[in-house]
């Protein structure tokens, strides 16, 4: 009975404790945003074109709200106490699908589900977005592909890329610098779909 005691006392403990992490004595992470890329250069108005923008594939280790921090080649980690506002392929699909808006020329721009009649689809797929620790500076790798929606044919396919050099080593300097690639790298997709369509 003494034995029994002795347990349940440790069990009880155990539960206190980890109530008193989940209940906030634990460190929150920091919550970043994407900005919303401002679109200046882009090509002709194209008033008769819908185009659908699907959801970026991307691999397990970007498909999350955690910031990805290389750290050699074959290494990654995350940044600490600090995320993004949601999975960063929903994330960048809905900046993306707003850049294309904010460039006034398209008849309509819609995510999957909307009911759009659509003439094209922005198909992307996220290889790199985060930081560079040993060069510190961020990445960001979006590739794309214009996919014909009414016979399946790949329109045209490139690889976007954009390095920017942290001001320095802290967590909203990286943030900062991977907003920048991110807005650069988005504004050129911008620019070149409408010059293909």
């Amino acid at each position: 009975m003494k034995l029994l005691r002795a347990g349940q006392v440790t069990l009880v403990s155990l539960a206190l404790a980890g109530c008193s992490a989940i209940s906030g004595v634990m460190p929150s992470a920091d919550t970043y945003e994407l900005g919303v890329p401002t679109i200046s250069k882009a090509g002709p108005v194209r008033r008769g074109t819908q185009i659908l923008v699907a959801e970026p594939q991307a691999l397990k280790a970007l498909d999350s709200q955690n910031i990805v921090v290389r750290t050699d080649p074959l290494t990654i980690r995350y940044l600490g106490r600090s995320q993004w506002s949601d999975r960063l392929p929903r994330l960048v699909q809905m900046r993306l699908v707003q850049a294309f808006q904010n460039s006034d020329r398209f008849k309509g721009v819609g995510l999957p589900g909307q009911g759009l009649a659509i003439d094209y689809q922005i198909v992307t797929e996220i290889r790199s977005f985060g930081v560079d620790a040993g060069a510190n500076s961020a990445h960001v790798a979006i590739a794309v592909k214009i996919l014909n929606d009414r016979n399946g044919v790949v329109a045209s396919e490139r690889v976007f890329e954009q390095r920017i050099t942290a001001v320095d080593g802290s967590n909203e300097a990286y943030v900062a610098a991977i907003d920048r690639a991110f807005a650069d790298v988005a504004s050129d997709i911008v620019v070149w779909v409408t010059g293909r369509l």
